[in-house]
């Protein structure tokens, strides 16, 4: 398994450019960093094939890989919404993200099939959940044939908050209704902590897992939702022995890339050689 990190725990844009991000997570002993495409920075809908191309030539310059793309414009413009037009842009920036990912060269695009309810931007009605799996259907189905097309694989994640494909026995149904090797599973470890176990979506998603988020989460925070919940990595309630060797029981030995939303403050750099160190011990390479 290869040691990645997500770009959203650097201070990027505020305080360091993207080479610099790459560059540190390279020094601090990472095999990768996950980049998240969004609407104005180096990797957006703005950003041309060969400005992306540059990028993926510069990161395997520095020598660090790019394990996978990701983006939180899955939940403004959900592909599930009662919205016809933020649906329609779901599936257009969906398109965008496949292209950018080869263009970067990973065939990894994390995917956040659909919402019933968000959180922290609810629509006046939720989605109906038959509803929300139909929408979620189709709008995979647009984007599928570029994906194969490129060599791109659709990782569907699962989310704590969505209500949408909450146990692994959906999570697999829904993969495996495309009948595609280019469908799969963005497995995250911290998203069903609130009141499920990794351990126990591991061994029954198994090999549909392409790619992975090794977020840590505490349980002490309670049932209430909050981003706070998820910490630094080992500064939580995960059973991290037995997740590991869930996954070492499927064969998996991609990407395991640590998602934090709150770069340190101070001495942010501190933060990549901390988690740098902990995975080197949780995979007993110290």
């Amino acid at each position: 398994m290869k040691k990645s990190i997500n770009l959203w725990a650097f201070p990027y844009p505020q305080e360091m450019t993207l080479m610099d991000c790459l560059r540190l997570a390279h020094d601090a002993g990472f095999d990768a960093v996950e980049i998240n495409f969004d609407l104005e920075s180096d990797v957006s809908i703005k950003a041309s094939e060969q400005d992306l191309q540059q990028i993926g030539r510069q990161a395997r310059d520095i020598g660090i890989e790019i394990s996978g793309l990701c983006s939180f414009l899955f939940w403004p413009y959900s592909l599930t919404s009662n919205d016809p037009e933020r649906r329609r842009l779901g599936r257009e920036y969906a398109a965008r993200m496949i292209d950018a990912a080869a263009a970067l060269g990973t065939d990894n695009l994390l995917v956040v099939p659909g919402a019933v309810y968000i959180p922290w931007a609810p629509e006046p009605e939720p989605v109906p959940n038959d509803v929300c799996w139909e929408r979620a259907s189709e709008a995979i189905h647009s984007v599928l044939p570029r994906a194969k097309q490129v060599g791109v694989s659709l990782n569907m994640e699962n989310i704590f908050a969505n209500a949408f494909l909450m146990s692994p026995e959906e999570m697999n149904r829904f993969v495996d209704s495309f009948e595609s090797d280019a469908v799969g599973i963005h497995f995250d470890t911290g998203n069903i902590m609130q009141f499920q176990f990794p351990e126990h979506w591991i061994r029954q998603c198994g090999r549909r897992i392409r790619n992975v988020h090794l977020k840590e989460y505490s349980k002490a925070a309670g049932t209430h939702f909050t981003l706070e919940a998820f910490r630094p990595l080992l500064d939580g309630t995960t059973n991290w022995p037995a997740v590991l060797e869930a996954f070492e029981s499927i064969g998996y030995e991609g990407y395991l890339t640590f998602e934090y939303f709150h770069p340190f403050p101070h001495w942010p750099e501190a933060l990549i050689y901390q988690t740098s160190d902990s995975l080197d011990r949780m995979l007993g390479r110290k």
